[in-house]
């Protein structure tokens, strides 16, 4: 064993050191190739983090970045102490957390349940169906969304009813969780399809062969074939928690619904975009991207622990 780790080794450093001489070698090829895409990284990922700095100064349009007022941290303290601050926070994870709770089994169900269609064709079709959905952009999805919820929607038909659903406070986030879960569930659940193809044949024999029936062959066959997949978008999920799409926010809102609907980055784009309130803005998207980052690195240490603990 000894003898195959050091050869094992010494065929590693051999490859590296080829992989390197290679490069040596060829540096021009590497520098036309990658340039472009470093100059592009550069001017549009690193330089507008220059951006920031307008969350520490009373903006000027006029007077630039280098040229505004500091203010330190005022616009943070503003939006702390604001008595709209808790609304917007519950409201964001509510309907971050609830979309997570309801939204990420559902692909996971999704693709067990097309793993057990074992005709071809008709799988095919299936999946034409549910994957359809992801290619509507959100604002025309938003527009089928009122339609069908309107007063004189098919909805309401069939209720036999009149009701105005998207005037309700109450239904919004059911309305936006919902719909969310029809648009992406069938695109998402493509990776889980993909990893239940190679699930081991053998053993799924060898669970039918001693009486394990579907849901145990699911449990105890598939699930641990896709675990890994599982935790790494669990952990992207959970790192996204504040990060409420916009647009579909936006555009479900009414005046009635806002008690629910009014969110941190739909409050950022009114003050910063329709009030030209570009430091405070920037103050609270920055706030919002801080909680981000802190929650995905509770959740990938939690994760972590449970792995350690074989929880998972």
């Amino acid at each position: 064993m000894e003898v195959e780790a050091k050869k094992t080794l010494t065929y590693q450093k051999r490859t590296t050191r080829q992989k390197l001489l290679y490069v040596r070698k060829n540096w021009q090829l590497y520098v036309i190739f990658l340039l472009p895409a470093l100059v592009l990284t550069v001017i549009f990922k690193y330089l507008p983090m220059g951006g920031i700095l307008m969350a520490f100064e009373d903006y000027n349009v006029r007077l630039g970045l280098l040229g505004s007022e500091w203010v330190g941290l005022d616009y943070f303290k503003r939006f702390l102490s604001s008595p709209d601050f808790m609304s917007y926070l519950l409201n964001t994870l509510k309907l971050s957390l609830y979309g997570l709770l309801w939204g990420f089994p559902a692909p996971i169900i999704l693709a067990l349940l097309l793993n057990q269609i074992r005709r071809t064709g008709i799988k095919k079709k299936i999946q034409l169906l549910i994957y359809a959905p992801n290619f509507i952009s959100v604002i025309v999805l938003c527009g089928m969304v009122r339609m069908f919820l309107s007063p004189v929607g098919p909805l309401n038909q069939l209720l036999g009813t009149t009701t105005n659903w998207m005037t309700m406070p109450e239904a919004f986030r059911t309305i936006y969780i919902a719909s969310g879960i029809w648009q992406g569930a069938g695109w998402a659940s493509i990776m889980y399809t993909a990893a239940l193809s190679n699930v081991s044949k053998e053993l799924e024999e060898a669970a039918t062969i001693d009486g394990a029936n579907i849901l145990q062959q699911i449990w105890y066959v598939q699930l641990p074939a896709i675990k890994n997949i599982i935790v790494i978008q669990f952990i992207l999920s959970a790192g996204n928690i504040m990060s409420v799409g916009f647009e579909k926010a936006y555009a479900l809102q009414t005046g009635m619904n806002l008690p629910t609907s009014e969110i941190i980055s739909t409050y950022v784009y009114k003050i910063g975009l329709l009030n030209g309130d570009y430091g405070y803005s920037t103050a609270v998207g920055i706030f919002n991207s801080v909680i981000n980052v802190l929650l995905l690195l509770l959740v990938n240490w939690i994760v972590s622990k449970l792995n350690d603990g074989e929880g998972l």
